[in-house]
């Protein structure tokens, strides 16, 4: 046993030591340690200025709440691009997918320039974004009749470098862009990339912005109540005409300017099926987007303490899933099958229309509003084919058709328990089943306002840039696929179509042999990827 203290004595007194300087740490230490929490965070915490804390935490609630809102909207875009890259045709993924992709970064940096300013630029101060009334210029034709926002232009201008106006453009941009994807489907397939690009500018820009102040910043629209008396002004809570009508049609313009995809129609005028791809990945696509609509809907009270979003938030989920079966039970009874692409399209009708009276309905409603848009959307895609429109995705169903019905929804369903102070106006909001046929007439009149603003305005950019840039590729481009013509790449790539350019010795031992000189199995490629050849 004389090897015992040579072998183990260094270790045991190094356990020993440490020991003891754990011991000594713990018997100097004065505060106590708080497991639980709830001795974390006292009045010791809290500064002289009590209140002042206060405001700034709750202020800073907010801000975090409408960032959560901002980037759950942004995610969105993964779903646009998935529905729309899925319901078209596999020769023409790649270029469904960069008009998705490249779509925001257009619009934000329109949006950015212009855009903010002339939508939010009369908007007044950001209340629950603590600030003042930084934006405070607008464009009016008479007292409380703004048409256009005059500050902000490039988030530049006294007072704008602000955090809250800057949080403020974020959430909205990510706004925009949902409207403006929305086209991009509708005009799938046979559109040009290049004049894909300006359409982005017109929509960020021009459409988006000025229809959007109209409505949400300070514009006449929402001043119907107190100028005309007409309930609390034409109201929209989270955009079902300012972002999917807006959208809708547009889409509905472009794609009547753009024409059919070739073999859409026959020589009759009937329709031809043109299956997508990859349905799958559609539905997929619109699992994301019910993923974000939570934030699209219930982030838009821009108030992280306002729990009115539970309700909002379940009238969103209600209203998607009722969309969902009225639309699946609809084609099952037309066609004899439950249609997977159009219960899926029925899902995002439903959201669509809950949009904009998901904060003022109760939830029988938002499951009425949600079936009735499921069916619309059906209907609407049955209609334009009658009259030999083409819509790849069935963007001007969904969102155009149904972002209008979820105005007028609102004008007859709202329960009068939401909304006191809105648009300037004492009391809450109540439709015409509940007393006031006032806020439906805003609603009519806002609709009516919006479908010839939007379509009449669209439709002459559309045929403008036509005749001076040309909107639709050559025929033979179309047929062929635009991936190649347009983007260069194709989305899917068969291991016969292409030889990999490997060097001769690595060529000899890929055919050779696997890892480790292992036989690779008969008709297999390299570990590249690609299929080997001599």
């Amino acid at each position: 046993m004389a090897f015992f203290p040579h072998r183990f004595g260094p270790l045991v007194i190094g356990i020993l030591l440490c020991l003891a300087l754990f011991a000594s740490a713990g018997a100097g230490a004065k505060a106590m340690a708080d497991a639980v929490g709830t001795n974390t965070g006292t009045e010791q915490d809290a500064g002289e200025d009590l209140a002042r804390e206060v405001g700034h935490g709750k202020v800073a609630l907010n801000f975090l709440w409408v960032f959560l809102g901002a980037i759950l909207v942004f995610f969105m875009q993964a779903g646009f691009a998935m529905v729309e890259t899925g319901f078209t045709q596999e020769r023409n993924a790649v270029h469904v997918m960069m008009t998705n992709f490249t779509i925001f970064a257009v619009g934000t940096i329109g949006y950015f320039l212009v855009g903010y300013a002339l939508m939010f630029g009369g908007v007044g101060a950001l209340t629950t974004l603590g600030g003042g009334e930084i934006l405070n210029a607008k464009l009016e034709v008479a007292r409380g009749w703004s048409l256009l926002g005059l500050k902000g232009f490039a988030l530049a201008g006294k007072g704008v470098y602000d955090v809250g106006v800057f949080l403020f453009f974020l959430f909205q941009v990510v706004f925009m862009d949902t409207a403006a994807t929305i086209v991009t489907g509708a005009m799938a397939e046979r559109w040009k990339f290049k004049a894909f690009l300006v359409y982005g500018l017109f929509m960020s820009v021009f459409l988006y912005p000025i229809y959007g102040h109209w409505v949400w910043g300070g514009g006449w629209l929402s001043q119907l109540g107190k100028n005309l008396g007409l309930g609390h002004g034409f109201l929209d809570f989270a955009g079902s005409s300012v972002v999917h009508a807006v959208g809708g049609l547009c889409a509905l313009a472009g794609a009547m300017a753009i024409g059919p995809r070739i073999g859409r129609f026959d020589a009759e005028g009937r329709p031809c099926a043109v299956p997508g791809h990859n349905v799958p990945m559609a539905i997929v696509g619109v699992i994301i987007l019910v993923f974000g609509w939570f934030g699209f809907n219930s982030c838009s009270t821009l108030n992280g303490g306002d729990l009115r979003f539970s309700v909002v938030a379940v009238n969103t989920l209600l209203a998607a899933c009722a969309g969902c079966l009225a639309a699946m039970f609809y084609m099952w009874k037309k066609v004899g099958k439950p249609d997977p692409s159009m219960t899926a399209n029925g899902m995002l009708a439903g959201l669509v229309a809950v949009t904009a009276p998901c904060a003022f309905v109760p939830a029988w409603s938002a499951l009425l509003i949600g079936a009735m848009a499921g069916v619309l959307v059906c209907a609407g895609v049955f209609l334009l084919e009658r009259f030999r429109i083409d819509d790849p995705v069935g963007a001007v169903a969904a969102h155009g058709l149904n972002g209008l019905w979820g105005v007028l929804a609102l004008g007859l369903f709202a329960d009068g328990t939401y909304g006191t102070g809105f648009n300037g106006v004492e009391g809450t909001v109540k439709g015409l089943f509940f007393g006031d046929p006032g806020q439906f007439a805003a609603q009519v009149l806002g609709a009516v306002t919006c479908a010839a603003f939007v379509f009449g305005m669209s439709y002459i950019f559309f045929r403008l840039q036509d005749r001076l840039q040309g909107i639709r590729v050559t025929p033979q481009e179309e047929v062929d696929g635009l991936d190649m013509h347009e983007m260069g790449v194709s989305a899917y790539v068969e291991d016969e179509a292409f030889t990999l350019p490997l060097p001769l010795p690595v060529r000899a031992v890929a055919v050779e042999g696997g890892p480790g000189g292992s036989p690779l199995p008969s008709g297999k490629g390299s570990a590249l990827g690609g299929r080997v050849s001599r």
